[in-house]
């Protein structure tokens, strides 16, 4: 009865803390991922920002159900995909399945995914030995506001995570970075009165009417930001102990001796200041209202900025201190890779020449914006510059914007050919129909710009053992073709101390230059300076006479001659500008040719300009930034590598998610980049330190090694209960015999 009494006791307890269990874990919830790159677990980047909501943000999935596999399994990974959302989300996320029948609108017709712009998709499924069709959906819609995002077809897990926190996230910095503002921000017009003196005879007539303009635009924008602007107007010449606290900005400061005009009036000597100051949280943005030129056989010209633009540079200056402008600058003149091609959809996808899949993926979380530095300049509001294969000259102007680009803390990359590529011209193909192209040392001025930030690259090709290799079918002989000139960028060359860079095992360069760092430079500058991709140490370089025909290239029989060679860099600091010491270069013409004050300076001689004011003897400092804020420079020695045949389209493969997390990277968003790479999970075995025989045991443990161990554990365990139980019958016939004898 007291052994019966003690079991129901002990099952009332066990009972009772499974409860307890339950309710705890019900309030207290943890998983535990095991795998290296947390592939079943959110990023932080995903928590942290569901955990940041400040507006409702609901999800509508619309999926089809009893769906074929693998794409059930497709919708029970989204389905615990969103509970953790939903666990790291505050009071502001919702999400909602909705179960439709595929031959059924779903709820009577009330939320038809058509109303949100999902459509179905026909899915290819095998049964009975037969190949059947399947319309069905397969969409996600996120509702924020009144913004709404959709994800139209989710046919893989792959990449499901980077497709959502993005979408989110573009949603909502918008909304949320103002509604979380404690202060508003400040924009601040520096101007000088004193300028007023002079503004007439620099063509600035409409100067002194920038207090009224800025405070009605800044009064303008601040009612659509949640009233979270807030202008004021600082006059250094009423208020000169001012004057001092200004320099911390980087404004436009200007000085003259006495003038005299042509009817004889003196204008005292004097000095000012210019600018406007966008400012909150301790950070700073700086833009020049007035633009200094030098023009060719005019000379020095002023240009206030335009009324128009003012609206423009403030929506510019909040979003880059709110860090939600996601717009990438990306150069489109000096000969560069088309990347805005208006008959991308006619060309084949393969064309070696397009970088259409670049553009593409690009744009799912950017905004490309053409820049032409002729026209436009680099007036943009975009933090990173790409510099892609151009061809042609650069101007000392052009390198004078790209270099004050780089000084302000922003970001270049650059994607550098030593070589440009000139085909045989057609009238001499037939004589020349077994002539390769003839590849001629490419010399753009960016050269000298990049040497003296610390980095050259070379005129040559660097040329790998560890390369690109294909078969060759059998009718052709067999074998495999080898591709010197395609280095295979293996695991262990691979720099992953960087967050961007991890993940990514095994890349393919085409056509890659070698780089040279200067450490006397770098050090001088205080620049941090990491190699990201290095060739494996068989390489060696071509330089001079370039022939990249695969059967003409051989392999160096003398080891000296092999090295290990870099292949891209990236350097981070506070860069000193090439032009610290040198005049601003002269513009090669007007920015206008047509307007009215370049037809005037075009029909009066220099020295009669400005009612005879010589403003040459106007003295500025601050138009050229000679130390920068911390800014980024990538380099690589190849364009070759944003081109569609590097590139796929879907952007899964490892160089796609190298461009992509390298533009994540230079936009300080590691934590996006990081989401996007941990679904490169092929873990790879390090081929230039793994002999043949070991990948030969690696590979049999990989196959057949998990299931003999199981085999071998059930073996341990039935030999293991089957001595116990020999011990057990062993024991109770020595007691039973003991019995006996008494």
């Amino acid at each position: 009865m007291k052994a019966n009494q003690s079991k129901y006791i002990r099952f009332v307890l066990y009972l009772l803390i499974v409860v307890l269990i339950n309710a705890v874990g019900m309030n207290i919830f943890f998983r535990l991922d095991l795998t290296a790159s947390g592939l079943y677990s959110i990023s932080p980047i995903s928590r942290e920002v569901v955990s940041t909501l400040s507006e409702p943000l609901t999800i509508h999935v619309f999926f089809s159900d009893n769906l074929p596999a693998p794409h059930n399994n497709t919708r029970r990974y989204l389905e615990d995909l969103l509970k953790e959302y939903a666990v790291y989300g505050n009071r502001f996320f919702n999400y909602r399945f909705h179960d439709i029948q595929s031959t059924d609108r779903p709820d009577g017709g009330l939320t038809a995914p058509e109303s949100y712009g999902i459509y179905p998709v026909q899915l290819q499924y095998l049964k009975n030995d037969e190949i059947k069709l399947l319309k069905a959906y397969m969409g996600v819609v996120l509702i924020h506001g009144d913004m709404i995002e959709q994800i139209p077809q989710i046919t893989s897990t792959r990449g499901l995570e980077y497709k959502i926190t993005t979408s989110i996230q573009k949603m909502h910095n918008k909304i949320g970075a103002l509604l979380r503002l404690e202060e508003p921000i400040q924009v601040k017009l520096v101007l000088s009165s004193s300028l007023q003196a002079v503004a007439p005879f620099m063509k600035l007539n409409q100067l002194m009417d920038l207090p009224r303009e800025l405070e009605a635009i800044t009064r303008k924008i601040s009612s659509r930001h949640y009233d979270k602007l807030e202008f004021s107007y600082i006059d250094p010449t009423q208020d000169p102990e001012i004057r001092e606290s200004l320099k911390k900005y980087r404004l436009l400061e200007l000085s003259w001796p006495e003038l005299q005009d042509a009817y004889g009036k003196k204008i005292p000597a004097g000095d000012g200041v210019a600018g406007l100051v966008i400012e909150h949280g301790g950070e700073a943005r700086e833009f020049q209202l007035i633009e200094a030129m030098n023009i060719p056989l005019i000379g020095t010209q002023y240009r206030q900025v335009a009324a128009e633009q003012l609206e423009k540079l403030i929506e510019e200056g909040t979003e880059s201190l709110l860090q939600i402008n996601t717009d990438i600058g990306y150069l489109e003149d000096n000969g560069t890779l088309n990347l805005f091609n208006p008959m991308a959809s006619m060309q084949r996808s393969e064309d070696p020449d397009t970088i259409n899949n670049f553009n593409n993926l690009a744009r799912e979380i950017y905004a490309l914006k053409a820049v032409n530095l002729e026209k436009d300049g680099l007036t943009g509001g975009f933090d990173t510059l790409i510099i892609a294969g151009p061809k042609e000259e650069f101007s000392d102007y052009e390198l004078f914007q790209i270099d004050q680009f780089l000084m302000q803390g922003k970001n270049l990359a650059v994607f550098l050919d030593p070589f440009k590529e000139v085909m045989p011209q057609q009238n001499n193909a037939y004589m020349n129909r077994n002539q390769g192209p003839v590849y001629l040392p490419l010399n753009t001025g960016l050269e000298k710009l990049l040497s003296h930030y610390g980095v050259t690259v070379r005129k040559a090709y660097v040329m790998d053992e560890k390369c690109l290799r294909q078969p060759v079918d059998e009718q052709y002989g067999g074998g495999e073709q080898v591709f010197y000139f395609a280095p295979e960028i293996q695991q262990e060359y691979i720099d992953h101390t960087l967050p961007f860079m991890r993940n990514l095992n095994r890349l393919i360069l085409l056509r890659a230059a070698p780089l040279e760092l200067d450490e006397t430079r770098i050090k001088a500058d205080n620049l941090k300076a990491v190699t990201l991709i290095s060739s494996s140490p068989q390489a060696w370089e071509m330089a001079g006479q370039v022939n990249l025909n695969p059967f003409m290239i051989r392999k160096p029989q003398d080891p000296a001659q092999l090295r290990q060679y870099p292949l891209a860099m990236m350097l981070e600091g506070e860069f000193s500008s090439y032009f610290a010491d040198k005049p601003i270069p002269e513009k090669t013409g007007p920015a206008n040719p047509d307007s009215e004050n370049d037809r005037d300076a075009k029909s009066q001689p220099a020295q009669d300009i400005d009612d005879g004011i010589d403003i040459s003897k106007l003295e500025d400092k601050g138009s050229v930034l000679t130390r920068g804020r911390p800014g980024r420079l990538f380099v690589i020695g190849t364009a070759d590598v944003l081109r569609d045949n590097m590139i796929d389209a879907g952007g899964q493969g490892q160089n796609a998610v190298f461009i992509l997390n390298l533009l994540d990277h230079l936009n300080r968003r590691d934590g996006i980049a990081l989401m996007r790479s941990k679904q490169q999970t092929v873990a790879l075995l390090k081929s230039s330190r793994t002999t043949e025989g070991a990948k030969s045991f690696a590979k049999v443990i990989s196959i057949a090694g998990l299931p003999l161990l199981v085999v071998l554990s059930g073996l341990a365990v039935w030999w293991k209960r089957n001595q116990r139980r020999r011990r057990i019958r062993a024991r109770f016939l020595a007691s039973a015999a003991g019995g006996g004898e008494k």
